[in-house]
């Protein structure tokens, strides 16, 4: 609108528009009017959106002209535009005309009970408005008792939102009445509306009447017990409602008691939710003897109710009876083991749930175990939610076991399981009979050298492994040696990786001497090992080397790593020039160069002469089509590559045709890499005919190229005839359906390839059946990843059918695909059957209980499946109780992972059974379920006795100091676990003098990770006086604990006796100088210690000395990790990188706004081709089109070339997650653009891990708005691992996403790392308590982070305690958001203590908080002496005298204060003296807000008196504030002398003539003020007659608002 159109051009627009939204485009009150105008004229228009246009008053009026007039609009959205009470009267009188409009949203507008008084006397008369939408509007109980009024009349309205609006229990008493007389009102929300137990009494009578009321919302409104029983009384006579929400309403197990009746009774209700009421296991009890009766609730939610086992067990017999139950949400309840045994047990005879929840409820393997086993039986549970229920690791034994009879695995992966010495060996005694296993993954599984040492001896008679992964493992020079002594002897291993382990040159010399004489091993991977015999060269290109001298040193090397070294295209070609002389260099690897087509042009003219280069990477550069085409010109003549990887690098279709011609000659290139090219369906067709010819290419990999399902087809041809081709990946290329299909059709006939993938290709249940089919047939397949491919229960049907015939696959990945538990157990139906999947993965499918029952009875029979992924698949207690039943007769399952599964006490219960029983598992994942202290103690019971499990993950389950002390007691007599994961557990310092006592006896364990525990002090010291005697413990993780310069004391005893600990984590401890000495004197004396953490402590210069000190004795520390103390010493133990230089960003700035034009995708394409060749354009904006995905990835292709945009805003489109990785894409390709807006689009959580790996990669954008995405938890852990990479990223907006606690907890984490994010917007996203603290860590520590917002999130007292922790440390924060965090008073007075420290925040924002006149105090008790707040809004918090007499006489010592809004509260005349007397004294306040605070006449007295003396306040609102006449007198002496006031504001003040006349007085001698607003007044015809005759002489005042007062046509 800021382009100034004229009317005749608007109308001109909407000739012929139907549908028109101009949200979020600061319309304001000018462009409204001039709209208004158009719409006079218009005939056409039916749908209007101008919601968030900043249109006020004045605007709102304009428009409602319109509305008089208009015969065609039907649905008006208003939402959030601040048209306040007099907005809300004009679109009053335009309803009172209207007969068109049916639905009106003016949610968020202030209007206040005046405007709802307003609007409710147009529902009187109007006969055609069905919706409106009020939310958040405060208008309180007057204005809910006029629309009450309304309802009695009106018969056309049928929903109404009322949410937000501290309408009380007056106003619900109200509705209430009117409910009773109503008969056309069906969907009513009154959530947050504070009604209490007697507003909930009244609806209650009200619904014994009422007989059209469908759905009824009274969420968070505090109405207890008693309004609960009420309202349940209500429905034993109700024969109309079918949904109520009750939620978060502190209802309690007397409340729940009252629904045994009604559930007996009612005959309507479906829909009931009762989560987070604390109804306990009474409560439960109730309502289940209801739903034995109940024949009509179908979905029933309680979560968190704390209904323990007694409640699961009660619910359980209501199962076996009840027939029409579909969906129970149990999680968060700690029902635990004994809770999910008599769920199980339900779940054998119930034939009607399809979805349970059992979540985080503290399940132990009992529990577990008896779910799985009643979905032997179960036949209807589709959805079972088992979350935060961890299932433990402990079974090499029993691998080892099941690998000597075994005669189908071909592949097993156990990489980072922790496994140790002890499993290697086991493992190692199976290798040497096993005759199938082909590939082996043991990466991060410290197995050290005596592991190796025992693999070394089965490689020497094993025939059949060619893949052996031992990265990341601790192997040293004895096992490289033994490692040798056996590639010497074996004729099968064809691939090796020993990356990242502790191989010095003796162990490189030895097996470099076993190479020689082994015929097999093609690929060895050596990087990140000690020696530098086989260094990686890491050097800078950009330096201007001499070819001759500098790259001498590469002629004997055979490996050369560049990667991310900026050698750019003049680099490229100094290297080529060695090239066309080296005889050495076998592999090269020049990937994130940023090279050119002229780089790759100088390097193709190398590889026409060079015949040694087998490898080239040249992944994520930008040779373009141009340097495709040198490349494959080399090609044609080369004959010794045979790996060339091009990803990311802008070939394009062109490039794709290119290499295809010389794939046609070329006979000795096996692999090629062409993943994010863009290559297209054209590409994929050249390179299909490739395939026909070529005989030598085995691996190809074409993910993220858009080749689409004609593309795909293409590709099948190919296959058809092909024969070498082995690997084929085509992830993300959205093949959908009609692609599968055509691969199936290949796969019947192809006879050599054994991996594909097809992850996220959109191929849907059609496309996995095409597959199955051919399943059917093919017999070399061993790898099908389908992953996140909206496959549902029927596409697992038709997969789970071609299992039970095919006899090769081994690896199959179903993944996030919603196969919910009807597919889960057809799956697990095959498995009964199929003799040869090894690896499955599930994870995020909703398979229930019911799909875990399944599996539990294929696991008794199936024999080869050894890894098993369930994680997030809600399967509860019941479904890891029958889970358990399965693992007790398996024999050769050795990797579990139940994270996230909300097993509780009675799965951990259940699987602690299993463990005692089965002696192969080795792995159990079973963090984030709840198990609580009771699952802790059933594990601690089966590890007494089970001998295979090596790596438990029991963190972040609610244990506590007594489960925590039942596993560590066990530990006493369990000689496998080597690995025990107990972070974030509750475990407390109580008991600490035996909570370590284990560690004394245990001789196996290794790691013990405790991070998050808060054992303070007294457990450091216990723990203190294990260490001194253990001599097997070498990693010990006690991050967050609290333990202070005494437990850094005790632990550095420890440190100088003990031997053998390697890895010491203590950051976050509050450890300072004292026990940094300490640990000085330790580290002078210890010989074993590597790694030490300190990070984020209280170590000062003292304390960093002395540890300097104890350095240069000190010979094994290499790692020390200090950062985040206030030390200002610096130094640094780790070993530093070179790092590749930053992109730089190209400037010519042009801008071009195409806001609200109705774009679509078609119109985004051509867009996009016009900016492939501008070389100008710097600013793009199309906020508010429409265009969706194929608009989006148009846009992306144009960004991979474009080197000018800076900014696009994309913000209100319709970006979904289908195609949410085409932007990230770009991004990873792009070097330009800084500003990325993608609000209010719906990219998902898919597109915000898209997004994740392209910031990892991006060097330039700086800021990123992602708000209200619905990226969730799993997006912004995502986001949160790209954080700790990215180092551009400045501002982050997320609000409104649902990311939850564990989305935060992400953040957090990221945020400890990251030293780029400034501004991060959080609001909206539920993170609560454990949020706020995990929060609160990060801002301990991070040192960038300048403006949060964290509005409304429920964060309460106790997150706002765990924020002012870390206001008192963090010195970069100056803008602070918790607007409507629930944080009382005793969250106020936690940040006012902050606030007596810090000295950097000048912002803080806590209007809606409630924090009383408590909270109120402790502020100003910081206000005494805080020298740097300057903004403080504590409006709407139920301040009332006392508080706000302390917070104004803090005023008078306060020197930095500038804005202060204290609107909505309660200062009465006696504040107002107070007030009056500090700003006589205060200097500084400029701007003081003080609508709705009840001074009246005498309050405005008082401050009168102060206006008269203070010289610096220049604007002062006291609306709504009843001071009549007399207060208006007061002020208009004032306004005869003062000389700083602009701006006054006496809206709603009961102001009449006599006020008017003193105020007409003034602004006759007043010189200053600018702006005096004296709407919805008394004043009549007089007193504007009078103000009329003021504003002759008056000369300053530039607006007067008399809206709303009695003038009359005079």
């Amino acid at each position: 609108m800021a382009s100034g159109l004229g009317i005749g051009q608007w109308s001109e627009i909407l000739a012929n528009l139907t549908d028109l939204d101009l949200r979020h485009n600061s319309i304001e009150d000018d462009g409204a009017e001039v709209l208004s105008e158009a719409l006079k004229d218009n005939s056409t228009l039916t749908k209007l959106d101008l919601g968030d246009n900043n249109i006020g008053p004045r605007g709102a009026q304009a428009l409602s002209e319109a509305l008089k007039i208009s015969s065609t609009l039907t649905t008006w959205d208003l939402w959030r535009n601040s048209i306040e009470s007099h907005g809300a009267q004009a679109l009053s009188e335009a309803l009172k005309i209207n007969l068109s409009l049916t639905t009106l949203d003016v949610g968020n507008n202030s209007i206040g009970s005046n405007g709802a008084q307003a609007l409710s006397e147009a529902l009187k008369i109007n006969s055609t408005l069905s919706n409106l939408d009020l939310i958040s509007n405060q208008i309180g109980s007057d204005g809910v008792q006029a629309l009450a009024e309304a309802l009695k009349i009106n018969s056309a309205l049928t929903a109404l939102d009322l949410r937000s609006n501290e309408i009380g229990s007056g106003g619900a008493q109200a509705l209430s009445k009117a409910l009773t007389i109503n008969s056309a009102l069906a969907n009513l929300n009154l959530g947050d509306n504070n009604i209490r137990s007697d507003g909930a009494q009244a609806l209650s009578e009200a619904l014994k009447v009422n007989s059209t009321l469908k759905k009824l919302d009274l969420w968070s409104n505090s109405i207890e017990t008693h309004g609960a029983q009420a309202l349940f009384e209500a429905l034993e006579i109700n024969s109309t409602l079918v949904y109520l929400d009750v939620g978060d309403n502190a209802i309690e197990p007397d409340g729940a008691q009252a629904l045994f009746a009604a559930l007996e009774t009612n005959s309507t209700l479906a829909t009931l939710n009762l989560g987070y009421n604390n109804i306990g296991s009474d409560g439960a009890q109730a309502l289940s003897e209801g739903l034995k009766t109940n024949s009509t609730l179908v979905e029933l939610n309680l979560w968190s109710n704390s209904i323990g086992s007694g409640g699961a067990q009660a619910l359980s017999q209501a199962l076996i009876v009840n027939s029409t139950l579909t969906t129970l949400i149990l999680n968060t309840n700690n029902i635990g083991s004994d809770g999910a045994l008599a769920l199980s047990e339900a779940l054998k005879t119930n034939s009607a749930l399809t979805t349970l929840n059992v979540g985080n409820n503290n399940i132990g393997s009992d529990g577990a175990q008896a779910l799985f086993e009643a979905l032997k039986t179960n036949s209807t549970l589709d959805d079972l939610d088992f979350r935060g229920n961890p299932i433990d690791p402990d079974g090499a034994q029993a691998l080892s076991a099941a690998l000597k009879i075994n005669t189908t695995l071909n592949m097993l992966q156990l990489e980072n399981n922790k496994i140790g010495s002890d499993g290697a060996q086991a493992l190692s005694a199976a290798l040497k009979i096993n005759s199938t296993l082909i590939s082996l993954g043991l990466s991060g599984n410290e197995i050290g050298d005596g592991g190796v040492l025992a693999l070394s001896n089965a490689l020497e008679t094993n025939s059949t492994l060619i893949y052996l992964d031992l990265e990341n493992n601790l192997i040293g020079d004895d096992g490289a040696r033994a490692l040798s002594q056996a590639l010497k002897m074996n004729s099968s291993l064809v691939i090796l990786s020993l990356e990242s382990n502790e191989i010095e040159d003796d162990g490189a010399r030895a097996l470099s001497e076993a190479l020689k004489m082994n015929s097999t091993l093609t690929d060895f991977e050596f990087r990140g090992n000690p020696s530098t015999i086989w260094n990686r060269l890491s050097i800078k290109m950009a330096s201007g080397l001499v070819i001759g001298q500098e790259f001498g040193i590469l002629a004997n090397l055979t490996n050369l790593g560049l990667r991310n070294n900026s050698i750019e295209d003049d680099g490229a070609e100094v290297l080529s020039e060695v090239l066309k002389d080296n005889s050495s260099l076998t592999t090269l690897a020049l990937g994130g160069n940023n090279i050119g087509p002229s780089g790759a042009q100088a390097l193709s003219e190398a590889l026409k002469i060079n015949s040694t280069l087998t490898t080239l990477d040249l992944q994520g550069n930008a040779i373009e089509c141009g340097g495709a085409q040198a490349v494959s010109e080399a090609l044609k003549v080369n004959s010794t590559l045979t790996a060339l990887d091009l990803q990311c690098n802008s070939i394009e279709s062109g490039g794709a045709q290119a290499l295809s011609k010389a794939l046609k000659i070329n006979s000795t290139l096996t692999t090629l890499q062409l993943e994010s090219n863009n290559i297209g369906p054209s590409g994929a067709q050249a390179l299909s005919e490739a395939l026909k010819t070529n005989s030598a290419l085995a691996n190809l990999n074409l993910g993220f190229n858009n080749i689409g399902s004609d593309g795909a087809q293409a590709l099948s041809e190919g296959l058809e005839t092909n024969s070498t081709l082995n690997t084929l990946g085509l992830l993300g290329n959205s093949i959908e359906s009609g692609g599968a299909q055509a691969l199936s059709k290949a796969l019947k006939i192809n006879s050599t390839l054994t991996t594909l993938r097809l992850d996220t290709n959109q191929i849907g249940s059609d496309g996995a059946q095409a597959l199955s089919e051919a399943l059917k047939v093919n017999s070399t397949l061993t790898t099908l990843n389908l992953w996140r491919n909206s496959i549902e229960s029927h596409g697992a049907q038709a997969l789970s059918e071609a299992l039970m015939i095919n006899s090769t696959l081994t690896v199959l990945d179903v993944g996030k695909n919603n196969i919910d538990s009807d597919g889960a157990q057809a799956l697990f139906e095959a498995l009964k059957i199929n003799s040869t999947l090894v690896d499955l993965d599930l994870g995020e499918n909703a398979i229930e209980p019911d799909g875990a029952q399944a599996l539990s009875a294929a696991l008794e029979t199936n024999s080869t499946l050894v890894n098993l992924n369930l994680g997030y698949n809600n399967i509860g207690s019941d479904g890891a109780q029958a889970l358990s039943e399965g693992l007790k007769t398996n024999s050769t399952l050795i990797d579990l992972d139940l994270w996230g599964n909300s097993i509780g006490s009675g799965g951990a219960q259940a699987l602690s059974q299993a463990l005692i029983a089965n002696a192969t598992l080795t792995t159990l994942i079973l963090n984030t379920n709840n198990i609580g202290s009771d699952g802790a103690l059933a594990l601690s019971e089966a590890l007494k006795t089970n001998s295979a499990l090596t790596a438990l993950d029991v963190g972040n389950n609610n244990i506590g100091s007594d489960g925590a002390q039942a596993l560590l007691e066990a530990l006493k007599t369990n000689s496998a676990l080597v690995d025990l994961d107990l972070r974030d557990n509750a475990i407390d310092s109580d008991r600490a003098q035996f909570l370590f006592a284990a560690l004394k006896i245990n001789t196996t364990l290794t790691t013990l990770q405790l991070e998050d525990n808060k054992i303070g002090s007294d457990g450091a010291q216990a723990l203190s006086a294990a260490l001194k005697i253990n001599s097997t413990l070498t990693t010990l993780g006690l991050s967050g604990n609290e333990i202070g310069d005494g437990g850094a004391l005790a632990l550095s005893e420890a440190l100088c006796i003990n031997s053998t600990l390697t890895d010491l984590n203590l950051e976050y401890n509050f450890i300072g100088d004292d026990g940094a000495r300490a640990l000085s004197q330790a580290l002078k004396m210890n010989s074993s210690l590597a790694v030490l953490t300190l990070e984020s402590n209280e170590i000062g210069d003292d304390g960093a000395r002395a540890l300097s000190e104890a350095l240069e004795s000190n010979s094994t520390l290499t790692d020390l990790r200090f950062t985040g103390n206030p030390s200002t010493l610096s130094f640094k133990m780790a070993l530093g990188s070179i790092s590749g230089q930053e992109f730089e960003i190209p400037a010519n700035l042009t801008t071009l706004v195409m806001r609200n034009n109705s774009i679509e995708d078609s119109g985004a394409e051509l867009l996009s081709e016009a900016l492939k060749d501008n070389t100008t354009l710097t600013t793009l904006d199309l906020e508010s089109n429409k265009i969706g995905s194929g608009g989006a990835q148009a846009l992306s292709e144009a960004l991979k070339i474009n080197s000018t945009l800076t900014t696009l805003d994309l913000a209100g489109n319709s970006i979904d997650s289908s195609r949410a990785q085409a932007l990230p894409k770009a991004l990873k390709i792009n070097s330009a653009l800084t500003t990325l807006n993608l609000t209010f689009n719906t990219i998902g959580e898919s597109g915000a891990q898209a997004l994740s790996e392209a910031l990892k990669v991006n060097s330039t954008l700086t800021t990123l708005d992602l708000g209200n995405n619905k990226i969730g938890s799993r997006g912004a852990q995502a986001l949160s691992e790209a954080l700790k990479i990215n180092s551009t990223l400045n501002n982050l907006s997320l609000w409104s996403n649902k990311i939850g606690y564990s989305g935060l907890q992400a953040l957090s984490e990221a945020l400890k790392i990251n030293s780029a994010i400034i501004t991060l917007h959080l609001g909206s996203n539920r993170i609560g308590l454990d949020g706020s603290r995990a929060l609160s860590g990060a801002l301990k520590t991070n040192c960038a982070l300048a403006n949060l917002n964290l509005g409304y999130n429920n964060i309460r007292s106790d997150g706002a305690q765990a924020l002012s922790k870390a206001l008192k440390t963090n010195s970069t924060l100056v803008n602070l958001d918790l607007w409507r965090n629930s944080i009382g008073s005793s969250g106020a007075q936690a940040l006012s203590e902050a606030l007596a420290v810090n000295s950097t925040l000048t912002t803080l924002i806590l209007n809606t908080n409630n924090i009383g006149s408590d909270g109120a105090l402790a502020l100003s008790e910081a206000l005494k002496t805080n020298s740097a707040l300057t903004t403080l809004n504590v409006g709407n918090n139920n301040i009332v005298s006392d508080g706000a007499q302390a917070l104004f006489e803090a005023l008078k010592t306060n020197s930095t204060l500038i804005d202060l809004d204290f609107g909505d509260n309660s200062i009465d005349p006696e504040g107002a003296l107070v007030l009056s007397a500090a700003l006589k004294i205060n200097t500084t306040l400029t701007n003081l807000q003080l609508e709705c605070s009840n001074i009246g006449s005498d309050g405005a007295q008082a401050l009168s008196a102060a206006l008269k003396i203070n010289s610096t306040l220049t604007t002062l609102g006291l609306g709504d504030n009843k001071i009549g006449d007399g207060g208006a007198l007061a002020l208009s002496e004032v306004l005869c002398i003062n000389s700083t006031l602009t701006d006054l504001n006496l809206e709603y003040n009961l102001i009449g003539d006599d006020g008017s006349r003193a105020l007409s007085q003034a602004l006759k001698m007043n010189l200053t003020l600018t702006t005096l607003n004296l709407d919805s007044n008394r004043i009549g015809n007089n007193g504007t007659e009078l103000l009329s005759e003021a504003l002759k002489t008056n000369s300053t005042l530039i607006t007067l608002n008399l809206r709303s007062n009695e003038t009359g046509n005079n």
